[in-house]
C-alpha cells in the first residue's frame, strides 16, 4: 500500500494522474439496465460476474502508447490483475 500511495502521489504531482478510486463490494451496489424501453434494477451481490471492477484511475496521456506505459507502471506496483484502458469522450469545441 505504501508503494501504491507513493505512485499515486507522484502521478498527481506530475499531472498525468487525475483521479483514483476503489470500488466497494458488489453486494452494496445495483445494476440498472434497459431493454425495449423497460428499466430493470438488480441489487447486488453479483456472484455470476466473471469480471469485477476493483477500482479506477483517470489518466492524462498524449497517446494510447503513453497510456499503456503508465498502466504498465501501475500494474508493476498493483500486482496480478488486469487493467482495461478506455478513452473518455470529449465534446468538441
Amino acid at each position: 500500500m505504501a508503494r501504491m500511495g507513493k505512485l499515486i502521489e507522484e502521478g498527481m504531482k506530475a499531472g498525468y494522474l487525475l483521479g483514483v478510486d476503489g470500488c466497494l463490494p458488489s453486494a452494496l451496489g445495483a445494476r440498472v439496465s434497459q431493454s425495449a424501453g423497460k428499466m430493470m434494477v438488480t441489487d447486488g451481490p453479483f456472484t455470476e460476474t466473471k469480471e469485477v471492477v476493483g477500482g479506477m484511475a483517470i489518466l492524462k496521456a498524449n497517446s494510447k502508447a503513453e497510456a499503456i506505459e503508465l498502466v504498465k507502471q501501475f500494474s508493476a506496483v498493483a500486482g496480478d490483475g488486469e487493467c482495461e484502458l478506455r478513452q473518455l469522450y470529449e465534446a468538441p469545441g
